[in-house]
């Protein structure tokens, strides 16, 4: 597990250079909030070994599986849904992370590495920038039912890999993994807060209405239901602001973004990256 960022003097780094994730490691909020650090490469595509299961597991899986997918039509976005249909998901198993590379490599020319756990950020960003997306294969208990802070393999291969499989949102997301390799410093916690924004929590304009595309609402019961409800304030979509907004990892989000296309999402994140970051 990765430590406190530490100066080479030993001393700790300030605490607003960290990610949010390990600050809520750190603060003691959820321990699998801490990112891993890897030592060896990733098994990537037919690398992977499927673990062996428990029935209780795999009801989980399906418990989730048949929840989200009645409550997320008229509030997903086109682009996810017909990612959903693409991937043809099994609903009473967990699905191998193997047979989900092939799939998805077929579509978009990604594939899937197994992950650990949450990804020190480097090691996430070069394997985005591969096009490679790192997925769990370990799956939330029962108490989690309605809403996790950590990832597991429902958040991942339901919430993630449906908007890979879409050309324009498989090109951005190895974009913005180039960029964010590149990224230093204030720049690198700016790229982590428009990733949480978009990829994570972001809302998609549909016949002038807000759709979900972003993979930690479709993957939660409670983050669906917020995300239209009259607490949540909605903004536009702007590179620069999102960029300069905190966000906590460990409670239903309070703000999300409309952006009006996938084309605006990738066009905007290439001049606000590329032109004005210098990153791209």
């Amino acid at each position: 597990m990765m430590p406190a960022s530490t100066s080479p003097n030993g001393a700790e780094d300030d605490f607003s250079e960290l990610s949010a994730y390990e600050r809520a490691g750190l603060e003691g909020k959820d321990p699998r909030c801490i990112p891993v650090q890897l030592d060896a490469p990733l098994p990537v595509g037919d690398e992977i070994v499927t673990p062996d299961y428990t029935a209780e597991e795999h009801q989980i899986w399906a418990t989730l599986f048949k929840r989200q997918r009645e409550l997320l039509p008229g509030r997903a976005s086109r682009e996810y849904l017909e990612g959903l249909e693409h991937l043809n998901l099994p609903q009473d198993r967990i699905p191998g992370l193997a047979e989900l590379s092939s799939k998805l490599e077929k579509l978009t020319g990604w594939r899937v590495a197994r992950t650990p756990g949450l990804l020190h950020e480097q090691d996430f960003f070069k394997a985005l920038s591969e096009r490679v997306f790192p997925s769990t294969d370990y799956i939330r208990g029962p108490e989690e039912m309605d809403y996790t802070p950590a990832p597991d393999c429902f958040h991942d291969i339901f919430g993630h890999l449906p908007m890979i499989t879409d050309p324009d949102f498989a090109d951005f997301y190895q974009e913005y993994g180039r960029a964010s390799l590149n990224a230093k410093g204030a720049d690198r916690r700016r790229l982590e807060r428009f990733h949480w924004f978009t990829v994570e929590f972001g809302l998609l304009l549909e016949n002038n209405q807000p759709r979900i595309y972003g993979n930690g609402i479709v993957s939660s019961y409670r983050e669906v239901l917020s995300a239209f409800g009259n607490k949540v304030e909605r903004r536009v979509f702007e590179p620069e602001s999102m960029a300069e907004q905190e966000y906590e990892v460990w409670h239903i989000q309070p703000i999300l973004y409309v952006v009006e296309s996938l084309d605006v999402l990738k066009q905007r994140f290439r001049e606000w990256a590329g032109g004005q970051l210098g990153l791209l």
